[in-house]
């Protein structure tokens, strides 16, 4: 029990873990709302205004984030020209996405013109969905060369004939590989449900803006990102 309260108390010392549970509100508000629309008006009403203050105070607290994907980029660029491709792409899509989206929260608290909302959420949408796509690349080609290399270490670990303390080892590095899978597949599963939401705000469609639809998708987002953050 202790444990669990001290991997609590580090998950929300962090600025990730904040936003998972904001995120968490957020989403099951949108939610209850939907629910609770046509039978129960008070409640919805509660669960809309928890949504959105939900989402404006998420937009305020990621204040000055779109640095994170330029300092991604100095300090880790990539190993190999595809991935440096892939890189750029990826966290220049993120930097815009952060960058528009403090626009997007000041113009709907009506700090600057309210009618330029509109334009800041498609900007700031199609930078995190561009973004998106690049990640899930990547993330899809070291899941593929995880795969390749794993089976390459447990066919060595097979051999008989190799000592025993090389065959720990690799067991140790297949370990990791598959703990690194998990993590990557994690943050698959985000990105795809928050590029739904991001197609949302780009083309609005009746699949991708239904309430369940959103949802669930920001559910699925918040709890991936929940995993990756636990303290392990």
């Amino acid at each position: 029990m202790n444990d669990t309260v001290d991997k609590l108390v580090i998950f929300l010392a962090k600025r990730d873990g904040i936003d998972k549970l904001v995120k968490t509100f957020q989403y099951v508000s949108k939610l209850v709302h939907w629910h609770a629309e046509a039978t129960h008006p008070g409640i919805a009403n509660k669960a809309k205004q928890w949504e959105v203050a939900s989402g404006l105070s998420r937009k305020a607290f990621r204040t000055g984030r779109f640095l994170t994907g330029f300092n991604t980029l100095r300090r880790s660029p990539g190993s190999t020209p595809l991935f440096r491709f892939l890189a750029v792409f990826a966290n220049a899509g993120e930097m815009i996405y952060f960058f528009f989206d403090h626009f997007l929260w000041l113009s709907r608290i009506g700090v600057i013109d309210a009618n330029l909302a509109r334009r800041m959420s498609f900007i700031s949408a199609f930078g995190e969905s561009l973004g998106y796509v690049f990640f899930i690349i990547s993330d899809f080609i070291i899941i593929k060369e995880g795969l390749a290399m794993q089976r390459i270490l447990q066919a060595y670990a097979s051999d008989e004939d190799i000592p025993t303390e090389k065959v720990v080892e690799q067991k140790e590095a297949v370990r990791k590989i598959r703990a690194d899978r998990i993590m990557r597949l994690m943050a698959v599963a985000a990105n795809i449900a928050d590029l739904v939401i991001g197609v949302a705000d780009i083309e609005p469609n009746p699949l991708c803006n239904h309430a369940v639809t959103l949802g669930i998708s920001g559910l699925v987002s918040a709890w991936a990102g929940w995993y990756r953050n636990w303290p392990s």
